[in-house]
């Protein structure tokens, strides 16, 4: 599967801002820029003209511009590499490739090598999520993590004790990824599935872990509770905005 990538040229006020809405119409990885953004779409999911919809709702407020080029996966390691920075979340975990060195100032030292796949830290979403899990008690809890992606939150629930981790996504390369990327930070006790939500086998977890967007949880969310042991397991759930709480809220407290 090949990738556009999308270079804008905005504010960095604006950068959050685009990285949330472009995560809305499918796009899946962001690199920030000295000029703004770069942003990862696989090709049958590109729209030029739902891209120019998302930029104009915000044409009043900010300058931006925008370009694009097809990537095949033969060359998305070079790109990788040639942006990537590492990053530190609450001054205790820092999110690095394999080519940087580690930091043993970070509590928690996490190493990804993303395929084209989602979850590199960079995005408010995932980095919320690492945060949050900081303040979850994780030892010898069985995790879940739904859509896995680049694998790092279930790494993350790895690190902070949990004694079993189960982690899919419906791409194929977003799981060899995990898989790679879990081999390359030592969680052993990590299985990663290709698939969804109906495909995972019978289980119940004391914590699942779901970095998505605003309607797969809707749908899922009554789904993924069907996977929780009774309280106090607990629920994580992120990749909508704030004025979709409601509504995320109404659909948990429903099928509760």
């Amino acid at each position: 599967m090949d990738y556009i990538e999308v270079k804008l040229t905005v504010s960095e006020d604006f950068t959050d801002i685009f990285m949330a809405e472009l995560g809305e119409i499918g796009y899946e990885t962001f690199t920030e820029e000295d000029y703004g953004l770069n942003a990862y779409i696989t090709n049958d999911l590109f729209s030029e003209e739902s891209l120019k919809e998302v930029l104009a709702r915000y044409a009043e407020m900010t300058s931006v511009e925008y370009s694009f080029q097809t990537l095949v996966k033969q060359n998305w390691n070079e790109e990788w590499e040639k942006n990537y920075q590492p990053i530190s979340v609450d001054g205790i975990v820092q999110v690095r490739a394999g080519f940087h060195q580690p930091d043993p100032s970070f509590k928690y030292d996490i190493v990804i090598n993303p395929k084209m796949s989602f979850g590199t830290g960079h995005h408010e979403t995932t980095s919320m999520v690492l945060s949050l899990q900081q303040e979850i008690n994780h030892t010898n809890k069985k995790v879940l993590d739904v859509g896995c992606g680049t694998g790092i939150l279930a790494i993350m629930a790895s690190k902070l004790g949990a004694s079993q981790v189960g982690a899919f996504d419906i791409e194929e390369w977003a799981a060899e990824n995990s898989r790679e990327n879990v081999s390359l930070n030592d969680c052993s006790n990590i299985e990663v599935r290709q698939g969804t939500i109906e495909d995972e086998p019978a289980d119940q977890y004391d914590i699942v872990l779901a970095n998505i967007n605003r309607n797969i949880l809707i749908r899922d969310i009554p789904k993924y509770i069907e996977f929780m042991k009774p309280a106090p397991s607990q629920l994580v759930v992120s990749g909508f905005y704030q004025h979709d709480i409601e509504d995320i809220e109404s659909v948990a407290k429903s099928a509760d």
